[in-house]
């Protein structure tokens, strides 16, 4: 010979009769296969990232280690080349780039040699291109998000329950007070309650992004003066009535109610709807019993005042629980203006059923049992909504998406007060655009425009309430129209503001 045989892979004798030395290769193990073997058929485990025993690198990873005998060889070997494309195909399928299966290649331990020896290609680039080539691109489409609007369905029909429910205490005491002298008193109490109660809701619900103690802090600052406002409001306002003045008796009442709505708010707010239901528990049981029994005046009496008396003792430990709570950093208060227009809105509420219950009490009742499924359909609007934007690729088709979901909604919603408006009496007209006037405002509300709804509303009460009170014309059909009118103003401006897709991102 005039000079020594390279040994080393990769040198002349790659495309000559090679001799390879065998490597010693413990007595359990099977003997290697032939040099150009298949794809072993089973893919590998993925790697758990748990500390263990190293893992087995796959047959087709592994390099030769016994004497071979290897023929002239002009190309790469095409088979084995698609049989490793075919086991690693789900793997090749999502990559964008050859490098991606090149790092997946190296990762499994392929070695050098055996890229050469085994599937004929110079490196592990060549043989990454090659298999990209092979695999079509598969791109599967990530899971599904978990919807972070899920409604509680049973926390929203239990809180449209509880709206209703402080009414039994009216049926429980109706023989002990006459409604032409105290219902005014009652009334105007409400009508400033709920107003309050709204802006005070929407101010501790600021003061909760801080934390609970915050938030408990403003409800108990706020609570009481609120009943203290209502009471003190009311009874100026009604002494001077065509019923003459006011008794003690509806002082009392109307402080109760007054501390009620306030202590029923603050539950309200801090999610304690069913310790709320435990507190009106006999008020319940007692107007279960009517139709069987007659309780007699005390009983009567005792009942609601039980009833209130667990409620302000079950706030004051909810409260307690809550001032408890470590202090959050201290920052910058919300300005008390920013509440204004819920206050608006609650006052402007609160005269528009207040017109309507004029004429159908009960249609008022069945009004306030659904606002639980007004609520549900809330969460629904930004449950959809979202996934609108995420199906939606341009702001045209997300518009056309947005105004289908509200129309949904509100539909939805309208069809579910339809039926109580034709069975209180109210008609299939005044009952459904008063649901629709609220459940819209509260819907620009959720996305924190306040002023056009508080507006809107305000205006149409004030109208409602002038042609009503001073018997102008058109007489009963001005709460309609005016209901109607302001129902397609606000949904105008919800698909104007919730047509686009910043609010929803």
């Amino acid at each position: 010979m005039s000079g020594p045989i390279s040994l080393e892979p990769g040198g002349a004798e790659q495309d000559t009769l090679a001799l390879r030395l065998a490597r010693p290769r413990p007595p359990h193990q099977p003997q290697p296969p032939h040099p150009h073997p298949h794809p072993h058929p089973h893919p590998h485990p993925p790697s758990t990232g748990r500390a263990g025993p190293p893992r087995r690198r796959p047959r087709w990873a592994l390099d030769d280690t016994t004497l071979a005998i290897r023929l002239p060889r002009t190309g790469p070997d095409e088979e084995a080349v698609s049989a490793l494309a075919a086991e690693l195909a789900d793997r090749i399928g999502p990559a964008v780039h050859p490098y991606e299966v090149a790092a997946l290649l190296e990762a499994e331990g392929l070695s050098a040699s055996v890229i050469r020896e085994r599937y004929g290609h110079p490196n592990l680039f060549s043989l990454a291109s090659a298999l990209y080539a092979r695999v079509p691109r598969t791109f599967p489409e990530p899971p599904a998000a978990a919807d972070p609007w899920r409604p509680d369905t049973v926390r929203c029909l239990l809180r449209g329950l509880l709206f209703a429910l402080p009414s039994l205490a009216y049926l429980l005491t109706a023989p002990l007070w006459r409604v032409d002298r105290h219902a005014p008193v009652l009334v105007v109490a409400g009508v400033v309650s709920w107003a309050w109660g709204q802006a005070l809701g929407h101010r501790a619900h600021l003061r909760l992004v801080a934390g609970r103690r915050e938030a408990s802090r403003s409800l108990l600052t706020g609570s009481p003066a609120g009943a203290a406002v209502a009471t003190g409001l009311a009874v100026p306002v009604a002494w001077g009535g065509p019923a003459g003045p006011v008794t003690g008796v509806a002082v009392a009442a109307v402080a109760a109610q007054s501390l009620y709505l306030a202590a029923a708010g603050v539950l309200l707010v801090l999610g304690r709807e069913r310790l709320l239901l435990a507190a009106l528990g006999p008020l319940i049981a007692g107007a279960a019993v009517l139709p069987w029994w007659e309780p007699g005046p005390a009983v009567r009496v005792g009942l609601p005042l039980l009833a209130l008396l667990v409620t302000l003792a079950v706030t004051a430990r909810v409260l307690r629980a809550g001032l408890a709570v470590p202090a959050a950093p201290d920052g910058p208060p919300p300005r008390l203006r920013a509440s204004l227009p819920y206050g608006l809105f609650g006052l402007a509420a609160a005269v528009l059923v207040l017109l309507e219950g004029r004429r159908h009490p009960y249609a008022v009742i069945a009004l306030t049992l659904s606002m639980g499924p007004a609520e549900w359909l809330l969460y629904r609007y930004r449950g959809w909504s979202v996934a609108a934007l995420r199906a939606s690729v341009t702001p045209r088709g997300f518009l056309l998406r947005s105004v289908g979901v509200l129309g949904l909604c509100l539909s939805s919603y309208l069809l579910l007060v339809l039926p109580a408006g034709l069975l209180t009496g109210a008609g299939p007209v005044t009952l459904p655009l008063l649901a629709a006037t609220l459940w819209t405002a509260l819907l620009l509300q959720a996305f924190g425009v306040a002023w056009p709804p508080a507006v809107l509303c305000l205006a149409a009460a004030g109208a409602a309430g002038a042609v009503t009170w001073l018997g102008l014309p058109p007489g009963p059909a001005a709460l309609p129209l005016a209901c109607g009118t302001a129902a397609v103003c606000l949904a105008a401006c919800a698909i104007r503001v919730l047509g686009r897709p910043s609010p929803h991102a």
